[in-house]
């Protein structure tokens, strides 16, 4: 687990669907640590932290292609 590092943060449980989908199809080993917990209650994610999309850190460069292509054409994350 010491491997993994923050690459990304969310507010809203919802905020992390497409990228958890392109991750599976990808099989990139990840985390969304907090997911549950904002899950249940979404008005505390500032308090938690957000939802903290962790990876591998060989997989680094691979996860910010994938989140700045949705960054560039989505405007979702």
């Amino acid at each position: 687990m010491e491997a993994f590092k923050t690459i990304a943060i969310f507010n809203y449980a919802h905020e992390i669907v497409v990228i958890k989908h392109l991750l599976e199809q990808e099989s990139i080993a990840h985390l969304f640590e907090n997911e549950n917990l904002v899950s249940v209650d979404p008005f505390g994610s500032f308090a938690y932290g957000g939802i903290k999309l962790k990876i591998h850190q060989n997989d680094f460069e691979k996860v910010q292609a994938i989140l700045d292509h949705l960054n560039n054409n989505l405007k979702i994350v």
